[in-house]
């Protein structure tokens, strides 16, 4: 089902019109370009989006295809896969729940909405699109019926802590609001609760290739309760 949403955001008192929709296969080129825009190097430029990746995303799962417009431009994107995921057994690789960003392993049916990346360009990031993007996707999971939103959230601020904190101490400052970290405390100004640390989840440098699984669980879902993070100090 075709998902478009419109409404305004503020931009300091001014408010400005947005639309939150499927992304489609004209949209590609400017795809790219915000990839480009949002992962300066050090951030491997193999990893950002490319054309094939792109199509198979609108071919395979539409759903989980969708882009923020501002004023009529590009400003960023959201992309998920739906998977079959064991709370039992969290570990594994972005390549690998991901098919390295293709998404052929796209299971339709599927318990989770695993967020593949969110892209916002630097200059619209003050406006919190990717809080309605991410809000956008929490509805697919509702109207899919589905468990859970998952992802790999980075760590891009622990390379700067790494001598002094391990990636776990990291974590749990960040959650106990002693410490900011730009990807970790925007997912979890997003509604996300962590669930588990992984070691060589990306080629990312300036996370120590760690990551913080995080989810959203589907309100109207009846699972457990969401287990409580507890980090070693």
């Amino acid at each position: 089902m075709a998902y478009r949403s419109a409404f305004y955001v503020y931009d300091q008192e001014k408010p400005v019109p947005v639309v939150i929709r499927n992304y489609t296969v004209s949209d590609i080129a400017e795809l790219i370009a915000i990839q480009a825009e949002c992962f300066p190097p050090p951030f491997p430029s193999e990893l950002w989006w490319n054309e094939q990746q792109l199509k198979g995303h609108i071919a395979l799962f539409p759903e989980g295809a969708l882009c923020v417009e501002v004023g009529g431009e590009l400003a960023g994107s959201l992309t998920g896969l739906r998977v079959d995921f064991n709370p039992a057994h969290p570990a594994h690789k972005w390549e690998e729940i991901t098919d390295n960003g293709y998404i052929r392993n796209h299971n339709p049916l599927g318990n989770t909405l695993y967020i593949v990346d969110i892209s916002v360009r630097p200059k619209h990031r003050k406006l919190g699109l990717g809080k309605h993007m991410m809000q956008a996707m929490y509805g697919v999971v509702i109207q899919l019926g589905l468990d859970r939103l998952l992802g790999g959230g980075r760590m891009p601020g622990y390379h700067k802590a790494a001598a002094e904190l391990t990636p776990e101490q990291y974590v749990s400052e960040v959650i106990r609001g002693e410490r900011r970290d730009p990807v970790l405390s925007f997912l979890l100004r997003c509604g996300r609760t962590p669930v588990s640390l992984v070691a060589d989840y990306l080629d990312d440098e300036e996370s120590l290739h760690y990551a913080l699984l995080m989810e959203w669980r589907n309100p109207f879902k009846g699972m457990e309760e969401n287990a409580v993070w507890t980090i070693e100090e």
